[in-house]
């Protein structure tokens, strides 16, 4: 919810008052009569609802256009509804100005003059993501909706009665429209206030310290960063998502929490993924510039950005799966310029699909032994050998799993997506590319080709095992996905002024998630 002008709630409001004005001296000759009858708790509840939804539509920017995006489709129903309202106007104007002419419906809309408007500022509420606006618009909705379905009544008196066949035939189908309806306004409602509610939390529980979002320029490329802590001068921690190509800056937060009375953490959205795609979608489109070389160069450039300032000499590197691969090699690579490392179930070898492989012969092991049918298992394996795309890999993951149980099965972090108060449009269209390859579309596996590939050729045992910073390897003890087995055996390998290997009991591949503050807890004592 962001404080400023409104030039569309301003549109709004003179589509809503100018007919009104108007019909002061244009009201049906005996409407005087039936306001006296009015419900006065009705009538409060109306006056409540006018009085939050019109300085609302003004004082908050949330309701301008943002550009072209699924929202612009709420945004264009909701000016559906006012145009209607016109139009509920001007045929009135047009009329006899009796009582019956005021309480005409439109396309099937009951009491339009007062369910048109309502619905418009509800829409527009939930197009902003304003839980003002929602509740001004609900409360309005009751109380003048109310009011004039009671006019009604008294001016048309019940319907007659049609035959309770044909009354069936034309409820069921208005039953089940208003009932999908009612489920998708209810989810989009509690979703924005929940949003709007962890906003405003986290607006005063960071207040003197940053909670920001927002693009910088990192080589030729603005990317998105998200930006968490209590104090700018502490430590600074850069946060790596995996994938490649999965960013999780919408829901991080849920874990990041717990560590930042210590830390500033900055999260960021890859090039060619995420935010940061969609944001330089026009220029590259095809993710020309993509590669995992490129990817180690605009880390470099971002913790560059983050040492000037944070006034820092160093920064803390944290990787999760695939964003092990990129930081681990940034470490190597820049030691001077790192204080620590943290591999959140560190990518060890997918060479020749070793990690799948591991995972397989596991469960395969443990499905004779329990004397089951294999033959799907074996299959799917077969398949990811010959044609190894992200569907197949899902495949197997999905059959796999079942011999791979986790203790601890609830995750924060899908609550934390949903009412997320840093979620935008693009999180979700880039989410559901991803959902989109279990259908077939290789649209996601296209744009991260070079990443993909990168990432299946990878050996950690061919460069070099000696780190000059202290290393932390920090894994679900029931991750099968980067297995615990193959990193304990690089865990002994390496060498590091200080390392340790910590696993969250019962957990899987996002122990974050899943027991958040166990898992930062481990991190915060390691680090000091």
């Amino acid at each position: 919810m962001c404080f400023g002008f409104s030039y569309i709630g301003l549109i709004w409001i003179i589509m809503l008052l100018v007919p009104n004005i108007i019909w002061t001296k244009n009201k049906p000759a005996d409407y005087d009569r039936y306001v006296v009858n009015e419900n006065k708790v009705l009538l409060v509840l109306e006056r409540a609802g006018e009085f939050i939804v019109t300085p609302v539509a003004l004082m908050f920017s949330d309701f301008n256009f943002k550009g072209w995006n699924f929202w612009v489709t709420v945004l264009l129903v909701s000016f559906l509804c006012m145009v209607l309202y016109e139009i509920f106007w001007i045929r009135y104007f047009k009329s006899e100005k009796a009582m019956k002419d005021f309480y005409t419906g439109i396309l099937g809309i009951p009491v339009a003059g007062a369910t048109l408007p309502v619905a418009a500022f509800l829409l527009l509420g939930i197009y902003g993501g304003n839980s003002l606006m929602i509740f001004g618009s609900i409360i309005l909705g009751i109380g003048h909706i109310g009011i004039h379905l009671a006019h009604k009544k008294e001016v048309c008196g019940s319907s007659p009665q049609k035959h309770i066949v044909l009354r069936i035939l034309i409820a069921i189908p208005k039953a089940i429209f208003f009932i999908i309806l009612t489920v998708v306004m209810a989810f989009f409602v509690i979703t924005i206030i929940g949003r709007n509610i962890n906003q405003v939390k986290r607006a005063i529980d960071y207040k003197g310290g940053i909670n920001k979002s927002e693009y910088i320029m990192l080589n030729d490329q603005e990317q998105y960063i998200l930006t968490l802590g209590h104090d700018t001068s502490n430590p600074v921690i850069i946060s790596l998502h995996g994938g490649p190509g999965a960013p999780s800056t919408i829901a991080d937060y849920c874990w990041l929490d717990y560590l930042t009375d210590d830390y500033t953490i900055i999260s960021w959205d890859q090039r060619g993924c995420g935010r940061t795609y969609y944001h330089n979608v026009k220029t590259d489109p095809d993710n020309s510039t993509v590669s995992f070389y490129q990817a180690v160069n605009d880390l470099d450039a971002l913790v560059d950005y983050a040492r000037e300032k944070y006034g820092q000499d160093k920064v803390i590197i944290m990787g999760h799966s695939y964003g092990t691969l990129l930081g681990s090699q940034y470490v190597l690579d820049h030691p001077e310029k790192v204080s620590g490392y943290v591999g959140i179930g560190q990518e060890v070898i997918e060479e020749g699909l070793y990690a799948y492989k591991y995972s397989y012969e596991d469960a395969l092991t443990k499905a004779k032994e329990a004397g089951d049918d294999t033959t799907e298992m074996e299959k799917a394996y077969e398949k990811l050998v010959g044609e190894p795309t992200v569907a197949n890999m899902s495949a197997l993951d999905s059959i796999t799993a079942a011999y791979h149980p986790v203790s601890v099965t609830e995750d924060v972090s899908t609550a934390a997506t949903f009412f997320s108060p840093y979620a935008g449009v693009d999180d979700f269209r880039w989410y559901f590319l991803i959902l989109s390859t279990m259908l077939g579309n290789t649209t996601y596996e296209d744009l991260q080709k070079p990443l993909i590939d990168y990432l299946l050729d990878f050996n950690a045992y061919k460069r070099s095992t000696d780190y000059i910073v202290p290393v932390l390897f920090i894994s679900g003890s029931e991750d099968w996905s980067c297995p615990v087995g193959p990193i304990k055996e690089y865990y002994e390998v390496i060498t590091a002024p200080r390392k340790e290997l910590y696993l969250v009991n019962g957990c899987g591949h996002s122990p974050q998630g899943q027991l958040p503050e166990e898992f930062a807890n481990a991190i915060k004592a390691f680090l000091k």
